[in-house]
C-alpha cells in the first residue's frame, strides 16, 4: 500500500496536482480564521457553543462561522444556485434546457450563470446573516452604520466568490471535485473538536462506572466503523448489464461482435443528494434563526425549531429530500433514453431485450431499483446517528457525524479514483484492490 502511493510522487504531472490541491487547501484554511471587519468575534465564539443550528453550519464552513471570517458563508451559496440552475433546466426555462443539451459549450453557459447567481445570493444571504448575528448577539458589530453592514456583506460575498473560483482551480489543476473536495477540509477540519466534546461530555465524570464508560466508547467506534464500511460497500457497488454488438462489415474490415457491460452503480449519485438535502434543510432554519428570540413564539422561532435535522419535521423532510435528490441526480447523470438510443445506432443490444424502446424501459426499471437501494442506504446512514447520538446522549453539536462520515468517505473514494486511473494510465500499479 505504501508503496502504491508512493508511486503518487513519481509522476510528476500527479506530483503537481496533488501538491496544488493542498497548497489550495492551506489557502482556505488561512481564510478561515482571517475575520471580517468591525466584528467582536468573541462573544460570536461564546454564543456558538450553544447553538445547535450555528454549531452544524460552523462543520461544514471549518470553523469560518464561529471565527466569523470571510469563509464565514463556505460554499453554500454555491451549492444552493447549483441546485436551482439544474432544476431550472428541468423542462421550467426553455433556454436553460437548450444548454444543458448543448454539451460542453451549453454545460460552460449554465456554471457562467451560476456564478453570477451565487454572488447575488451570497450577497443577499451576507446581509441576513449580519443582520441576524448582530440581532441575536447584541454588541456582535462594533460599527452598525449602513456602510458598516455592507463592507461586511462585500466582504463575506468576497469569500463566498473566492471560494468558488478555488474549487473550479482545484478541479481543473488540482485532484478531484473541488467544491466536495473543499466541504470535506472544513469537516475534517472540525473532527478534533467533536472527538473533544464526546470525551469531555462522555468520559471525564469520575463518578461514572468504568466497565460501562469502555462499552460506551466500544460501542460509538463500531457503530463508526460500521458506517465506513458500509459506505464503502454500497458505493462500490455494480450491476453489470451485459451488452452484445452485432459483427459489422466496413469495407474490407469487420467491425463488433465483441461483448461489454454497462456498469450501473447502487449509488451513481454519491453524496451530492445529502449536500444537496443538507443545504435545503437548513436553510429555512438559517433565515429564521435572524428574527427567533427567546419567547419561543411566533413563526420564525416555529420555522427554526421545526426545520432543524434535529427536529422531526426537518429529519422527515430530510429524508424526503435525499430520496428526491438520489433519483433526480442519478438520471440527470444517466439517461436511459440516450443511452438505449447510442447503444441502436452501434449495433449493441442487451441479450433477451429487442433494442429501442423496450431497451430503454429495461435499463429504466432496473435503474429504478438500483436507486431506491441506494437512496434508502443514504437515507438510512444520514438520519440513524440520530437516534443513535440520542441514545447515547452524546452532544447535539455531533448529531451531524453519520453524514459528516458519509461526505468525507464518499469524496475520498471518488479521488482516489482519480488518482488510481491516472497511475493505471501511465502503467504504476494502482492501490485500490
Amino acid at each position: 500500500m505504501l508503496a502504491s502511493l508512493s508511486n503518487i510522487f513519481k509522476i510528476g504531472d500527479l506530483r503537481r496536482k496533488v501538491v496544488f490541491t493542498l497548497l489550495m487547501l492551506v489557502v482556505f484554511r488561512i481564510g478561515s480564521f482571517v475575520p471580517v471587519p468591525n466584528v467582536n468575534v468573541e462573544l460570536l465564539q461564546q454564543g456558538a457553543a450553544s447553538n445547535n443550528l450555528l454549531g452544524l453550519l460552523n462543520t461544514f464552513s471549518g470553523g469560518a462561522i464561529k471565527n466569523f471570517s470571510i469563509f464565514a458563508m463556505g460554499i453554500m451559496p454555491y451549492i444552493t444556485a447549483s441546485i436551482i440552475m439544474q432544476l431550472l433546466s428541468m423542462e421550467v426555462v426553455p433556454k436553460f434546457t437548450q444548454w444543458a443539451r448543448e454539451g460542453e459549450v451549453g454545460r460552460r453557459k449554465i456554471a457562467q450563470v451560476t456564478r453570477y447567481f451565487t454572488v447575488v445570493l451570497g450577497f443577499v444571504q451576507s446581509v441576513g446573516m449580519t443582520y441576524g448575528f448582530n440581532n441575536m448577539y447584541k454588541g456582535l458589530l462594533t460599527d452598525t452604520s449602513i456602510w458598516s453592514y455592507a463592507l461586511i456583506a462585500v466582504t463575506l460575498t468576497a469569500g463566498t466568490a473566492f471560494l468558488m473560483w478555488l474549487g473550479e482551480q482545484i478541479t481543473e489543476k488540482g485532484i478531484g471535485n473541488g467544491i466536495s473536495i473543499i466541504i470535506v477540509a472544513g469537516i475534517v477540519a472540525n473532527i478534533h473538536n467533536h472527538i473533544a466534546t464526546i470525551y469531555q461530555t462522555q468520559f471525564t465524570d469520575p463518578t461514572a462506572n468504568l466497565f460501562f464508560t469502555i462499552v460506551k466508547l466500544v460501542v460509538i467506534l463500531a457503530v463508526i466503523v460500521g458506517i465506513i464500511v458500509g459506505v464503502i460497500f454500497m458505493q462500490q457497488g455494480v450491476r453489470k448489464i451485459p451488452v452484445q454488438y452485432a459483427k459489422r462489415v466496413v469495407g474490407r474490415k469487420m467491425f463488433g461482435g465483441q461483448s461489454t457491460h454497462i456498469p450501473l452503480k447502487i449509488n451513481s449519485a454519491g453524496v451530492i443528494p445529502v449536500i444537496f438535502a443538507i443545504s435545503l434543510v437548513i436553510f429555512p432554519s438559517t433565515i429564521a434563526s435572524f428574527w427567533a428570540d427567546a419567547s419561543g413564539e411566533g413563526i420564525a422561532n416555529w420555522i427554526y425549531h421545526n426545520f432543524q435535522v434535529t427536529a422531526p419535521l426537518g429529519m422527515t423532510l430530510y429524508a424526503i429530500l435525499i430520496i428526491g435528490f438520489t433519483y433526480f441526480y442519478t438520471f440527470v447523470q444517466i439517461n436511459p433514453v440516450q443511452l438505449a438510443e447510442n447503444m441502436r445506432k452501434n449495433g449493441g443490444y442487451i441479450p433477451g431485450i429487442r433494442p429501442g424502446k423496450n431497451t430503454e424501459v429495461f435499463i429504466t426499471r432496473t435503474l429504478n431499483r438500483l436507486t431506491l437501494a441506494g437512496a434508502l442506504f443514504l437515507t438510512a446512514i444520514s438520519v440513524l446517528p440520530f437516534f443513535f447520538s440520542a441514545l447515547a446522549s452524546l452532544p447535539q453539536s455531533v448529531y451531524i457525524g453519520g453524514t459528516s462520515l458519509l461526505i468525507v468517505i464518499g469524496v475520498v473514494l471518488d479521488t482516489m479514483k482519480q488518482i488510481e486511473s491516472q497511475l493505471i494510465k501511465r502503467h504504476y500499479k494502482g492501490f485500490i484492490k
